[in-house]
């Protein structure tokens, strides 16, 4: 599967070890035995991430990678892992519903539906998950139609770059039981309070997601030009007139991921060119990088719960 809520997902033993894939390389840690910090770096192109092709290269260097990070992290007892995938493999967007079927199989398949005409590739032929974000009743004595909107936050890969993606974890005998894009483990880190914006950059991919309290009201994940500030900000400006426009407030507060040393002038820029409180996510083991953002969020959310 690509996403399920982590919450639900960690009340079932969490698997041994977690992975997150970047072109870089390969970010792993062992649940529960302290500060996850092993990272494998893979060779130049041996992937290259899009949702539109194929994204291993060289499947030789990949596999010698996950194997590596197997032979010190592996346990012959427990084999389910955690695959983090970089967020540009995968297409992710959040759907409006006035109402939203109980039973799952019409929740897919009207997922699919809702997906076809804006997805560049067969939906039938994708991987498809998503969480159900159901609006809040006013009263719980009074259920209006209003009541039964839904946001669906829903994410897909074609199965081919999934299997692709879990295939060399597989020959090493490891079971990828939890297969979910970075920015959606990342948001565990993220305060659940308030209208936020989250703006994780990996590589050449920026990803943004709007938040109101824990409900996410928009994702974007777009390829940018360059990791200068002024050409982020011109993905992150209309997107900050998209939440005042269709949400009826402003952001109070930005939070800046994979930053790195460039955080400190990020947030001057930010703070002014938006007008909003500019800080950085952070786990329990400090400031998450480009590469380990979805890790030290899944990480995180396996020892909180």
């Amino acid at each position: 599967m690509l996403l399920n809520r982590l919450k639900s997902l960690v009340a079932e033993p969490p698997p041994a070890v977690a992975f997150e894939i970047s072109e870089a390389g390969i970010a792993a840690a062992r649940i529960g035995a302290g500060t996850p910090a092993d990272f494998r770096p893979l060779k130049a192109g041996t992937l290259s991430v899009s949702p539109l092709k194929e994204n291993v290269i060289d499947a030789d260097d990949f596999a010698a990678a996950v194997r590596a990070l197997w032979a010190n992290y592996g346990s012959r007892n427990r084999r389910d892992v955690a695959v983090v995938l970089p967020d540009f493999s995968t297409r992710m967007a959040v759907l409006d519903f006035d109402e939203f079927p109980s039973d799952a199989k019409e929740q897919l398949s009207l997922v699919r539906f809702r997906l076809k005409r804006s997805v560049p590739f067969d939906v039938e032929a994708a991987a498809v998950s998503y969480w159900a974000q159901h609006h809040p009743h006013k009263s719980s004595a009074v259920k209006s139609s209003a009541n039964k909107r839904c946001d669906v936050l829903a994410v897909l890969t074609p199965l081919e770059i999934v299997a692709r993606y879990e295939a060399p974890f597989r020959a090493a005998g490891m079971n990828p039981g939890l297969v979910t894009p970075s920015s959606v483990a990342a948001l565990e880190m993220a305060p659940e309070a308030g209208l936020s914006v989250v703006a994780k950059i990996t590589g050449r991919a920026l990803t943004v997601v709007v938040r109101e309290n824990s409900a996410v009201k928009l994702v974007r994940c777009v390829e940018v030009s360059s990791q200068a500030l002024e050409d982020l900000a011109a993905v992150l400006v209309p997107t900050f007139v998209y939440v005042e426009d269709n949400l009826g407030a402003r952001a109070e507060s930005l939070f800046l991921c994979g930053f790195g040393t460039q955080f400190e002038a990020a947030a001057r820029h930010f703070e002014r060119e938006l007008g909003v409180r500019v800080e950085s996510l952070r786990s329990r083991w400090g400031m998450p990088g480009e590469y380990n953002a979805g890790l030290l969020g899944y990480v995180q959310s396996v020892s909180r719960n």
